[in-house]
């Protein structure tokens, strides 16, 4: 397991996951792309990683092929740079199949950030997202907690896109951190927004949200962009900035859209 002194959003965690060398333990069987779980031990620094080699990747209709991988990694970096949440370090590298995603493994709690619970059983701090009936046709609820990492992700899906949100992607980090995974479906220049974190649309955007919402376009313009030329096209970064300026123009959190499925199923 993780060390815990290995800070998870520090430098030598960015160093681990960029050059140490990676042992494969066993596969997440429930990942719709291949995604193996790894050691990997850098100068008798030792921690886990995910590994999803490019070579394992399955199709999709409405994104390019392969580049599920190089999505994560953008979508690490213009967390990191802009400070819109916390996304564990993430390379594009080479590993034992081949070139693919090597992301830091986040111990996490057993706190709940999303569920789906009985109308009577979510707490009072939570976000309700929609009202439904279980397989019994007993009333259930999808909800969050109304947490700022939470929120700070739902703003962070907003402009990369994210199109697969998904109630597992959530995660309570032991440090106290809350973080966000499994990218791979992210920063396409057509809306897909479909995430479970709807529970704050139409309020207003928090001012420290706001401000690194007009940061982002001047970072863009220096390192952050060419960082991000090599895992996206020209109109993808291009929409990134139009999604950032937009969100901050209008100032509150969008309501999800008519033209597509707003909620990811599975929901987990």
């Amino acid at each position: 397991m993780a060390q815990p002194s290995i800070d998870a959003t520090g430098p030598e965690a960015k160093e681990l996951v960029g050059h140490g060398r990676i042992e494969v333990e066993g596969r997440l069987v429930d990942a719709s792309n291949v995604t193996l779980f790894c050691t990997i031990e850098l100068d008798g620094v030792q921690g886990n990683a995910v590994y999803k080699p490019v070579a394992g990747e399955r199709p999709l209709w409405d994104f390019p092929d392969g580049t599920l991988a190089g999505r994560e990694v953008a979508t690490y970096l213009i967390a990191e740079a802009a400070g819109l949440g916390h996304v564990p370090p993430t390379v594009l590298r080479d590993g034992p199949f081949g070139v693919g995603m090597v992301q830091l493994w986040v111990e996490t709690n057993d706190d709940d950030l999303v569920d789906v619970r009985a109308p009577d059983e979510v707490p009072e701090d939570w976000r309700v997202v929609l009202h439904a009936h279980d397989r019994l046709g007993e009333p259930a609820v999808l909800a969050h907690a109304d947490h700022p990492g939470v929120r700070d992700l739902a703003v962070l899906d907003v402009v990369v896109n994210n199109t697969d949100r998904k109630g597992g992607h959530v995660l309570a980090g032991s440090d106290g951190r809350i973080y966000g995974v499994d990218h791979g479906i992210c920063l396409h220049t057509e809306p897909k927004l479909r995430t479970v974190l709807w529970g704050w649309v139409g309020d207003p955007l928090p001012e420290e949200s706001t401000g690194k919402l007009r940061a982002l376009p001047g970072l863009l313009d220096g390192p952050l962009g060419e960082q991000l030329a090599v895992h996206l096209t020209g109109a993808e970064i291009r929409a990134v900035r139009a999604r950032a300026e937009r969100l901050a123009g209008e100032g509150v959190f969008p309501e999800p859209g008519d033209d597509w499925r707003a909620i990811p199923w599975p929901l987990f």
